[in-house]
């Protein structure tokens, strides 16, 4: 079953980590095969709450860009070089292809051939035989009679004169592979001569004198019953596949590979042909152009977003097959209908939380205490106006489930998370930011929750140069920085200067200065942004 991918938002926070995690074990429980994700590094609260649980961080997810596994290629199309080019041949004709990678005896990749390269070869020099014993046979429908080398090489030479005109004219050495009917003056002649190979063709039984002098001499013989003609026809199709190949213009892709890399490069190449490899050169088969419109889209569930600007990169090339959220709908569109769970609740967890109950699926101990920690993170211990009754019943229950007291545990959890030692200004200001679109701007909001704000009040200038930056950098509207004490229950304002009349506007304060606090104001989806919003809008 294919696996689909559930994470949060960059900047994970809490709940949108444990949201991931605790989605992820529910999809699983009813038969589905997920597993949680995060776009970027945890935050020290998040890692306290894993620890707490003993839960595995997640692994990182970079991106779902389309890459070439993704595409339904030719796999394990490919042969060995040490195989007649007849099999080959026939393998391109029974697939309707017209190449296939060639590969050493450690499945290596060696080489390509095509329908071209084999005809070409194949005209440019008829003569010259380089395989094995065995390809004659398996070629020639042959039988052995005498094998004393498995490697075969030489000219060929047919017996087809009169047998006196043969020994008298025909100059015979080791390099020749003669060709001939049961003649046992020509087959004598030759092994006195030195030729090592002889492919006897014809149904007539081959003469035992000539076995007995062919195996004192250490001759290959080998017997067909094709005739001379057919036989002739054929045996250059026993030579080893690997002599027929091009090595040196063959372009080469990794299965890894983003699929638009390869549209782009295959545009300039203009070849039918890719030659799939792994890491370690190992072939995987063959990519056609064909081949394109095969594609099987990574498959992905968003928690705690749902806007292209928040998620992962080559998010437009996944499949989204559900979103399960609580913020403002955003601007992701789908190609197909999906199960799209959002409430206005504090916190992702508990809309997850209704779906255990709606399933009547057990929570287990570690996943409530996940649930309860993203709970209790986004609503600041129900402290947030953003909790409603929902999160007050996901926590009370979730809570006896994972066996703590929520109130101590969600102090150590924020005593854990907020620490600002060895961060720099920049570092905290990037913990949890947000960008957002008024329509015709964008503007970032970051909220810090410490419970040492002194320590970034005291060093508002570095932290007020950073968002200046930031938004010169960026191109942003405005930077605002909302340092939230949950102890004190309101936050403290930094911002850029683009952003003072909004924030006056917004909050209806007059001459606000940096650093401003403002009681009550902790929660930047229902307080902040919504000020902002109106600010912007008062002042249009």
């Amino acid at each position: 079953m294919e696996k689909t991918y559930i994470f949060g938002h960059h900047n994970p926070d809490t709940d949108s980590v444990t949201s991931a995690i605790a989605l992820s074990y529910f999809k699983n429980e009813i038969g589905m095969n997920t597993e949680a994700r995060v776009l970027d590094e945890i935050n020290k609260e998040t890692k306290f709450v894993l620890d707490y649980f003993n839960v595995e961080e997640p692994k990182y997810l970079d991106n779902v860009k389309l890459q070439i596994k993704d595409i339904e290629y030719h796999r394990d199309y490919y042969m060995n070089g040490n195989v007649p080019i007849k099999k080959v041949y026939d393998f391109l004709i029974e697939k309707s292809i017209t190449g296939l990678p060639i590969v050493d005896d450690n499945n290596n990749f060696f080489g390509l051939i095509t329908l071209k390269m084999i005809l070409t070869k194949l005209f440019d020099d008829l003569r010259h035989i380089k395989t094995s014993y065995d390809n004659i046979l398996e070629v020639l429908n042959a039988k052995e009679i005498l094998r004393f080398n498995n490697e075969i090489e030489g000219e060929l030479l047919v017996g087809g004169y009169r047998s006196m005109v043969f020994v008298k004219e025909i100059e015979l050495s080791q390099k020749n592979v003669l060709v001939v009917s049961n003649r046992p003056m020509i087959i004598n002649y030759a092994i006195a001569e030195g030729v090592k190979n002889i492919i006897v063709v014809g149904s007539e039984p081959l003469d035992n004198e000539c076995i007995l002098n062919a195996s004192r001499n250490n001759v290959n013989v080998l017997k067909t019953d094709y005739d001379t003609f057919y036989a002739t026809k054929l045996i250059s199709l026993a030579n080893y596949a690997k002599n027929f190949c091009d090595i040196d213009r063959v372009i080469c892709f990794n299965e890894k590979d983003y699929y638009n890399d390869f549209v782009d490069m295959s545009k300039k190449l203009k070849y039918n042909n890719y030659p799939i490899i792994d890491d370690n050169n190992k072939c995987l088969g063959l990519l056609r152009l064909t081949d394109l419109d095969n594609v099987n889209k990574k498959k992905v569930i968003l928690v705690d977003h749902n806007e292209s600007s928040q998620s992962v990169m080559g998010l437009s090339q996944a499949e989204i097959v559900e979103i399960v959220d609580r913020h403002k709908i955003g601007d992701l569109t789908t190609n197909n209908p999906i199960n799209f769970r959002n409430m206005a609740v504090g916190s992702t967890n508990t809309i997850i939380y209704q779906l255990y109950k709606e399933k009547d699926i057990d929570i287990p101990k570690h996943i409530a205490g996940l649930m309860v920690s993203g709970i209790l993170s986004d609503t600041l211990i129900l402290k947030s106006p953003t909790s409603t009754l929902y999160d007050i019943e996901a926590v009370e229950e979730l809570s006896k489930l994972a066996g703590i007291d929520y109130e101590k545990y969600g102090i150590e959890m924020f005593k854990a998370g907020t620490s600002l030692s060895g961060k720099t200004e920049k570092e905290i200001i990037n913990t949890d930011i947000k960008t957002f679109n008024d329509g015709e701007e964008r503007y970032c909001v970051s909220q810090v929750f410490t419970l040492d704000t002194d320590s970034i009040l005291s060093s508002m200038d570095k932290y007020i140069s950073v968002i200046e930056e930031m938004r010169e950098i960026g191109d942003f509207k405005f930077v605002v920085v909302a340092i939230t004490d949950i102890i004190k229950n309101g936050s403290y304002f930094i911002f850029t200067k683009s952003a003072k009349d909004i924030l006056e506007a917004g909050f209806e304060i007059q001459d606000i200065k940096e650093g401003i606090y403002i009681d009550d104001v902790v929660s930047r989806k229902k307080q902040i942004v919504p000020a902002l919003i109106n600010g912007i809008n008062r002042l249009k």
